[in-house]
């Protein structure tokens, strides 16, 4: 099998600064051309990360590159510059540890580094730590920043908390330079609505009944949504709105926050600003970071929650954590995240009764949960008896076989309409094809000028480059929606899928229902939900009979007549976070 070169390039986020994706991809072809040969370079195969830090590994595309590595197939792997890789030490040396293992030898154009010899593994090791320095140089520039910003008790952006809004103020310096800085301004009529919910909280100390007190009430938030327990707690935690009054003081300063701000400054006016509250991580929810880590300073807005109300909901808060119940062990509802109200929309979640079947089996019920956050005030549906319905879904489902099912059959008569209708597109991929061959050898006639152009003119040239590259991007991307994968057919992307996709997915749909009428007696709850999952979109309790409605076709049944409805008895939630 013969080996192949391998580029990778990354990018963390598209500027108009520093080398595009393209123009690295361009430039480590042109070396492989020079140093190996203009076949390897066309040959050669392409893994691109745009919008990623440099910081760890954890990349779509350089992680399948390093899982292809292991098949031995690449001859090596080059990058425009060092830390397009890594910046950190630790992974970098692993990773040249991993590649010199498989025998892959590893490039960088920039700095002429090629681990083919000792010298050049020696500089590649140097040159990674100053790149890991540099890394931690400028998180701690950012610390210090933060630290400055902070005696300011300035609004440094970003979506402003409940009750206030933000405005600019122009100072003036003793140079007479003007200076823009952000404050937070209160917002009457929504710094109501976080005053009633903190004197609320008080009164009712649960964060349950406060839920059900807002729905009741019509409160809805900023942006024009009903408040969640997440919206609710968020504000009671954020200490945005407490005053700097002397209760303020004591408990910061008892918490070990770092606090930025003198006894006398806590004036009994001014609120708190507190940054460095969560951990952002990019596609994760944030955290909430320990006090300790809180840098904190008395900000130039106004305060509206006295210092001891403030704390005093911090420690109902921490009280009823310690008192939250327990999660049962054993879940065996079928329709989680499934099963909606058909009043209000809301998902309808399981919850324990005190009866048992003369199995042993604990009852459980399906209730609504506006109806249940509301304490009925907005929706007062009937609950439904969970054992009895997810019984009768699994029986229907089985008897969906392939000689009587009208579900089957409206999945054969989706299957065949999408399959005719997915058109041919051969001639107009061969088009983008030929387009983008022209304006690779126009690049390369580009970058070989480039290494001849006199002082003045590489910007011209690089902007041609830059220009070129950007269609040649836009082109790649649109064949590749086009063409379908490794198949030959084409033109599936407008119809969401291809027709290879089409028939196969129809088809799991038919076996996954002579799957659940075949082995319901041996299938586990996990697996009986998830195959409930891929075959029913969604199951609607209007408070009398459950609608079922499958996946892959417009086919919907009603269960059969049963006593399905429940006496509202049931205490105790199955799950917690169930929807």
């Amino acid at each position: 099998m013969k080996k192949v070169f391998v580029i990778y390039s990354r990018k963390s986020k598209y500027t108009g600064k520093g080398e595009s994706i393209e123009n690295q991809i361009e430039m480590c072809r042109e070396y492989i051309r020079v140093h190996y040969g203009l076949k390897e370079a066309n040959d050669a195969v392409v893994f691109e990360d745009e919008g990623f830090s440099g910081g760890n590994l954890d990349r779509p595309q350089f992680k399948k590159m390093m899982e292809a590595s292991k098949n031995g197939e690449y001859r090596g792997i080059v990058v425009y510059r060092l830390d397009r890789i890594s910046r950190n030490i630790g992974d970098f040396a692993n990773l040249i540890n991993d590649l010199s293992k498989a025998e892959i030898d590893f490039i960088s154009v920039k700095e002429q580094f090629d681990t083919g010899s000792p010298m050049g593994r020696a500089m590649m090791y140097i040159s990674s730590v100053f790149s890991q320095l540099e890394r931690e140089t400028i998180a701690e520039r950012i610390r210090d920043n933060l630290h400055e910003l902070a005696k300011t008790g300035r609004w440094l952006g970003g979506t402003t908390p409940t009750g206030y809004g933000s405005e600019n103020i122009v100072t003036v310096t003793v140079e007479g330079k003007q200076k823009k800085a952000c404050m937070l301004k209160v917002i009457p009529e929504e710094m109501c609505i976080v005053e009633a919910i903190y004197s609320q909280f008080l009164r009712l100390r649960s964060l349950t009944k406060l839920d059900a007190f807002l729905l009741k009430h019509g409160f809805r938030t900023k942006r024009g949504n009903e408040y969640t327990r997440f919206a609710i707690k968020a504000i009671l935690t954020n200490p945005v709105y407490m005053i700097a009054d002397e209760a303020a003081y004591e408990y910061l300063a008892g918490q070990k926050v770092q606090l930025y701000a003198e006894r006398d400054e806590f004036d009994n006016t001014h609120g708190i600003m507190a940054y460095n509250r969560t951990q952002q991580e990019k596609g994760k929810a944030h955290k909430e970071k320990p006090m300790e880590e809180w840098i904190v300073a008395v900000g130039k807005h106004q305060g509206r929650i006295p210092g001891s109300m403030w704390v005093e909901v911090q420690n109902v808060l921490e009280q009823n954590r310690s008192k939250n119940y327990k999660q049962p062990r054993s879940n065996v509802a079928l329709l989680s995240g499934v099963l909606k109200c058909g009043n209000c929309g809301d998902y309808m979640r399981p919850k324990l009764g005190r009866r048992t079947l003369d199995s042993g089996e604990r009852i459980y019920s399906y209730l609504c949960a506006k109806k249940e956050r509301s304490r009925r005030s907005c929706c007062a549906i009937k609950n439904v008896e969970g054992n009895i319905l997810d019984e009768e879904l699994v029986q229907q489902l089985t008897e969906l076989d392939e000689e009587k099912s009208v579900f089957l059959t409206e999945l054969e008569k989706g299957k065949k309409s999408i399959c005719e209708s997915v058109p041919c597109y051969t001639d107009y991929i061969s088009n983008i094809e030929k387009e983008i061959s022209v304006n690779d050898e126009k690049i390369d006639r580009l970058v070989k000028t480039l290494s001849l152009a006199s002082q003045g003119t590489e910007q011209y040239i690089l902007a041609q480059i830059e220009e070129m590259s950007k269609k040649n991007h836009q082109l790649k991307a649109q064949n590749t929606e086009l063409k379908m994968s490794g198949s030959g057919q084409t033109g599936y992307k407008q119809f969401g899928c291809s027709m290879a996709e089409s028939s196969m997915e129809f088809d799991l749909l038919a076996q996954r229902v002579q799957s659940l009428a075949d082995m319901r007696e041996i299938l586990s709850v996990q697996q009986k939900r998830d195959l409930i999952r891929t075959l029913v979109k969604e199951v609607v309790w209007d408070g009398e009979d459950a609608h079922v409605i499958l996946l892959g076709s417009n086919y919907e049944f009603q269960l059969p007549e049963n006593p399905v409805v429940c006496k509202e008895s049931v205490s105790e939630p199955l799950r917690e976070d169930s929807k």
